[in-house]
């Protein structure tokens, strides 16, 4: 509002200014006239000092970082956070108007796209409208005329609408993306229970179970079922949307489900049903005589998400002890995936990727989400805390962290 004209050129802000503003100190005058000069863009978020400080990067118009001085919203920003706002230069520091929108990954892209469009399409059309008033102006010379602060003008509205259409799909909770297995089937975790006939013990279970080579025993009565050796996740599901939920183990083997025996029961436990009767085209061979006919248990993602789940039980360790485990083991599991192939970098490992200019483009949009969704975690979570510095070092995007 304050930095719109309206239909008599007047501006709301100037016109304060010009009537009231010897009221208004010398600070609150210079943000007012910023305000009025400022339109709304994209950012990206870094270098936060929480209650204090952060760095903002235009996507939109480019540029390098700069420092601007928000007490509040630098407290409940991460690392790589994209947020629509007005940045207002003053005299010895930048600060932003008091509307901060979040925007999610996928919307910030859509915005962007959208934006790219309309700096596209602005001049030929301005041209149109030209020429049907008798009024000489070439499509070149209004590409020109037309800066990336005036598209962004009159833009903003997209930014608004953006924003408020996924703030609304989350609040119906429409906007959970579709997750699938490395098959490309949707989740839907399938559990087969086998109930042994009488008589059988458990040792002649775990017999026939021993001969089947995808089978891995951890202990007494459970197994995880694991793909051939040398197999590779699926790098493009079968659908083109949606994201894929990937197990593995320690040492990069794919798990495809697993194996348990309980009292008088086997059960194995899958993410797609299609993959549960793989499972049991496997067992009900060695399990002949053993077992009766499975019956068979679903439970879809929104199931499991309205299940309430007890809290973990206590582990015996401090919390240091904690910390240095599980960055122990994100370490381990980071190492293996630099030479693994990843959906997002078109199918090839991040140092392959990194060897050209695209593809550390890509690369570098690939750690900031990592990155981002570390630092999402709880306080006090050992994985908020996690230092991601080695991957740039090891890939050579370290400067590129910005």
């Amino acid at each position: 509002m304050l930095a719109t004209d309206l239909p008599d050129g007047r501006n709301i802000a100037d016109d304060y200014l010009r009537r009231r503003g010897w009221k208004e100190s010398v600070s609150t005058r210079e943000y007012i006239a910023g305000l009025r000069r400022s339109v709304i863009s994209l950012y990206e978020v870094s270098g936060l000092v929480p209650g204090e400080s952060m760095l903002l990067r235009d996507l939109v118009r480019g540029g390098e970082p700069v420092r601007v001085w928000e007490k509040s919203g630098s407290q409940g920003l991460r690392p790589w956070d994209r947020i629509a706002t007005r940045l207002i230069p003053l005299r010895d520091r930048a600060v932003i108007s008091g509307t901060l929108l979040a925007f999610d990954r996928d919307t910030s892209e859509a915005l962007l796209a959208s934006l790219r469009r309309v700096r596209n399409q602005a001049p030929s059309d301005v041209a149109v409208v030209a020429r049907e008033l008798g009024i000489e102006a070439g499509t070149e010379r209004l590409a020109g005329i037309l800066t990336p602060d005036m598209l962004l003008g009159l833009g903003a509205f997209l930014v608004t609408n953006l924003w408020l259409d996924a703030a609304l799909k989350v609040a119906q909770g429409t906007d959970r993306p579709e997750l699938l297995n490395t098959d490309g089937d949707p989740l839907e975790f399938t559990t087969l229970h086998f109930p042994l006939l009488p008589g059988i013990a458990a040792h002649k279970l775990r017999a026939a179970l021993a001969t089947i080579p995808a089978l891995r025993q951890e202990n007494a009565g459970f197994w995880n079922w694991l793909a051939e050796p040398g197999a590779k996740t699926q790098t493009v599901p079968r659908r083109a949307t949606g994201q894929t939920f990937i197990t593995t183990m320690e040492d990069g083997s794919l798990v495809l489900g697993t194996v348990e025996l309980k009292g008088r029961r086997l059960s194995l436990v899958a993410n797609s049903p299609a993959r549960a009767e793989r499972g049991r085209a496997m067992l009900e061979p060695v399990l002949a005589g053993l077992v009766r006919a499975p019956l068979t248990e679903r439970t879809d993602l929104d199931q499991m998400l309205a299940t309430e789940r007890p809290p973990p039980a206590p582990t015996g360790l401090s919390p240091e002890q904690e910390r240095t485990l599980v960055q122990q083991m994100l370490d381990a599991h980071y190492r293996r995936v630099l030479d693994e192939p990843i959906p997002a970098l078109s199918g090839k490992t991040p140092r392959a990727a990194a060897k050209t200019a695209k593809g550390r483009e890509a690369v570098v949009v690939w750690l900031k989400t990592l990155e981002n969704h570390s630092g999402r975690q709880k306080p006090g979570d050992p994985m908020a805390s996690y230092d991601f510095g080695w991957l740039w070092r090891e890939l050579g995007v370290e400067t590129l962290r910005r």
